[in-house]
């Protein structure tokens, strides 16, 4: 057999999990074949916030070099007890994915639509398409959502909608949120991010909340080699978590784990995440190497 017809059985597998042998009838699909994780370190302690790594591969893989990501993932070792480790991949590599990655790393989707249900929304991925296939995570409202390609981004009023349909179909979220470069210089820093979750936080419950986290992205960090320091971000994460006391409940703030979004990597992962409102990270071009795995063990 050929490495293609290799490939494209494993996808099959994927997607088929969960057909009962000898009938066509389809029950929910669970992810087969993944190979077992492990832990090292000390768990988080009851009322302590687990770190949250989460990697975007955004629009990066073909189906060659998305199977070699994850084998250097299946052989990085051990995950950190008091980390939890999600990639949100390319729809395209769902399946693949789910099938071979090493089952202590969740898989989630990058965006989804807002339509609650299935139906006639060509090009769009319903909430309960992903939780029937195995995913667990979605990334909503990335900044790169927010501009758009080419075409009119998402606004605050949409990816709060698409956060609500997500948590109540069963999917946790890493909301994105983050202001520009200009709107740094200008200091509107938090005036923009909170108008980011304003929306969210007329339509989310405090149940749902346990759902989501917050993945705090400066968009001028994002790309482009620039980083906030340790400081810039722990200000700007204590600040939100002001905010979410404030507008949501001081329980819901205590509680929700906000991740840091600009160009973490492995060589500033642990300064970062020695700060006290810095719950983890949303991770980009480091995700697709075996770097991702220094970002992980910066927690310890």
């Amino acid at each position: 057999m050929t490495d293609k017809a290799i490939a494209a059985t494993a996808v099959a597998v994927g997607l088929t999990a969960g057909y009962v042998a000898g009938t066509q009838k389809r029950e929910k699909s669970e992810p087969v074949g993944r190979p077992s994780g492990s832990t090292t370190g000390t768990a988080a302690k009851e009322g302590e916030r687990k770190y949250l790594i989460g990697g975007n591969w955004k629009c990066n893989g073909t189906l060659e070099s998305a199977k070699a990501l994850i084998v250097t993932l299946n052989e990085a070792g051990p995950i950190p007890a008091n980390v939890e480790v999600a990639v949100c991949v390319p729809a395209i590599h769902i399946p693949l994915v789910l099938a071979t990655l090493r089952d202590d790393i969740a898989v989630g989707a990058q965006n989804c639509g807002v339509n609650t249900k299935q139906g006639a929304f060509t090009g769009e991925i319903c909430p309960d398409q992903l939780v029937d296939i195995g995913v667990t995570w979605v990334c909503i409202g990335h900044s790169e959502r927010r501009e758009g390609f080419e075409m009119a981004g998402e606004d605050s009023a949409l990816v709060a909608k698409k956060v609500k349909v997500a948590v109540d179909a069963g999917l946790n979220v890493m909301f994105c949120i983050g202001e520009k470069k200009e709107e740094r210089e200008k200091g509107v820093t938090m005036e923009v991010c909170a108008k980011q979750m304003e929306p969210a936080a007329k339509l989310l419950t405090e149940d749902d909340w346990s759902k989501v986290s917050i993945a705090y992205e400066p968009v001028w960090a994002i790309g482009t080699g620039l980083t906030a320091t340790p400081q810039m971000a722990q200000e700007t994460h204590a600040d939100v978590r002001n905010w979410m006391s404030e507008n949501v409940s001081p329980a819901v703030a205590k509680a929700i784990r906000i991740q840091y979004g600009g160009s973490m990597k492995g060589a500033n992962a642990k300064d970062l995440l020695a700060q006290a409102d810095i719950d983890g990270g949303l991770i980009g071009g480091a995700s697709l190497k075996a770097d991702f795995f220094n970002v992980i063990n910066g927690a310890l």
